[in-house]
């Protein structure tokens, strides 16, 4: 018997899958609500049971565990392992259960970045005339997926995915970059980075992060690992030239020959990590043997998900943008640099993150600062060691609707030609349902703001 823990999204298509397969599967879930008893009920029609309540420990008889996003220091996972009973993910799952001739993978993991780069992927390969799908850490569970009839998937893979992945073989895999996050899961940075790592371990191709230390580190031990850089490309790289993506990677000469991909025009939103991602996306499409056409017809078609460095509006010439989904300070400081003066909207749960670095690189920037949130007091004090002349306002309060205050002393602090930037730096559940949440929160208090027949909106 085969034992699931969770029935989320990627524990449902699990048991699901094991199901399809003729083996028994019984799920434990710990939430007993309307959305898991609905689960329950559509399991119960494929044979698989599903019992609630905080487990005391695994059900009798079992001899694999599939754990879905559980830590590792858990104890019933800690109990199973020793009890020499396999724990693996769903995503190794996925991969030891698919038929023969199957779609291969083209995997990337990272801090950040990892949905664009997965979607802009996933249109590269549309556009180049291939049955794909972007699936895992973006929403579609890669047990969802395998046994369907795609030339190739696309997929995200976080840090807890890869620690229980032990035999997955992309045809090609990317480390788009690796920032301290998600510690308390993985219990030091080194762990982390590990993680990330295994996605190199048996990859047809790696690519890897030129302008990121830790990217390029784990990509060392392999020879032939491709990198992208927002630079002048060297052989065996793609990157940036005046204004174009050129790849010097995959040619037939890569030392004497440059593909021209697409042009900075085409990387929408722009921004110079939206360019990181965009190339990453084009060296894994081209490890697929994507032609450049399509690589930029892809990037043409690409609509970004929302929440990351969307505008959303203009209202007396400062421009107010949403960027949420900026939930560590890796990706509020790639934010902050892509606009040259800014009222920054920040704080949140930084998750034991350090802000010193980020607040000291983004203060020449800041032309003010409004605070909400957990952490704010955090932020508060990096701002008064490293940009003491910048005016700080804190919003106190955790219900959702001091969006609207926040938002008010942003206008009043930024002058014309300044940006309201929303990047939070932390995550949202301290006073959100999650960062779409808080995003639209903000684009609502924003719209309000706007004066009727102002004119200078969206």
């Amino acid at each position: 018997m085969i034992c699931v823990l969770g029935a989320g999204l990627s524990g449902a298509a699990a048991a699901r899958l094991l199901a399809a397969r003729g083996e028994r599967a019984v799920v434990l879930e710990g939430r007993d609500g309307e959305r898991q008893r609905a689960v329950a009920a559509e399991l119960a029609e494929a044979g698989v049971e599903v019992r609630f309540g905080e487990p005391a420990g695994l059900p009798e008889g079992t001899t694999q565990v599939v754990a879905t996003g559980w830590p590792p220091h858990h104890p019933l996972l800690v109990a199973a392992e020793r009890a020499g009973i396999e724990v693996i993910g769903e995503v190794e799952l996925a991969w030891r259960l698919r038929p023969e001739g199957a779609a291969p993978w083209l995997a990337l993991t990272g801090t950040n970045g990892k949905t664009t780069v997965v979607r802009m992927l996933t249109s590269m390969l549309l556009a180049a005339g291939h049955r794909a799908l972007a699936v895992g850490n973006v929403g579609v569970p890669v047990a969802e997926a395998v046994a369907e009839p795609y030339d190739v998937l696309a997929v995200e893979l976080s840090s807890f995915q890869l620690h229980r992945a032990p035999s997955i073989a992309p045809l090609a895999a990317a480390v788009l970059n690796v920032a301290p996050d998600h510690l308390d899961w993985h219990g030091s940075m080194e762990e982390y980075a590990r993680a990330k790592g295994e996605i190199f371990a048996r990859a047809g191709t790696v690519v890897y992060n030129a302008d990121d230390e830790w990217s390029a580190r784990l990509a060392a031990p392999y020879g032939g690992a491709v990198g992208f850089t927002l630079q002048v490309p060297r052989p065996g790289q793609v990157g940036v030239v005046e204004d174009l993506l050129v790849d010097r990677a995959f040619t037939a000469d890569p030392v004497r020959e440059a593909a021209e991909l697409a042009s900075l025009d085409d990387v929408r939103p722009f921004a110079p990590h939206n360019v990181a991602n965009a190339l990453a996306a084009a060296a894994l499409a081209r490890a697929y043997g994507v032609p450049e056409e399509a690589v930029r017809r892809g990037l043409r078609d690409f609509v970004p998900d929302p929440h990351r460095i969307a505008h959303v509006a203009r209202v007396g010439g400062v421009d107010y943008v949403d960027d949420s989904k900026a939930t560590n300070p890796h990706a509020a400081a790639a934010s902050l640099a892509a606009y040259p003066s800014i009222v920054w909207v920040a704080g949140g749960q930084l998750k034991g993150a350090d802000v010193d670095d980020l607040v000291r690189q983004a203060a020449p920037r800041l032309r003010g600062a409004v605070l909400l949130g957990a952490d704010r007091e955090r932020i508060r004090r990096a701002l008064a060691r490293h940009a003491e002349n910048v005016p700080v306002v804190e919003v106190a309060g955790h219900d959702t609707g001091v969006m609207d205050r926040v938002v008010a002393e942003a206008a009043r602090l930024a002058a014309p030609g300044d940006t309201v930037l929303l990047a939070p730096a932390g995550a949202s559940l301290d006073m959100f349902t999650g960062y779409p949440a808080r995003g639209e929160a903000f684009a609502r208090a924003v719209r309000r703001l706007e004066a009727p027949g102002d004119g200078s909106g969206t």
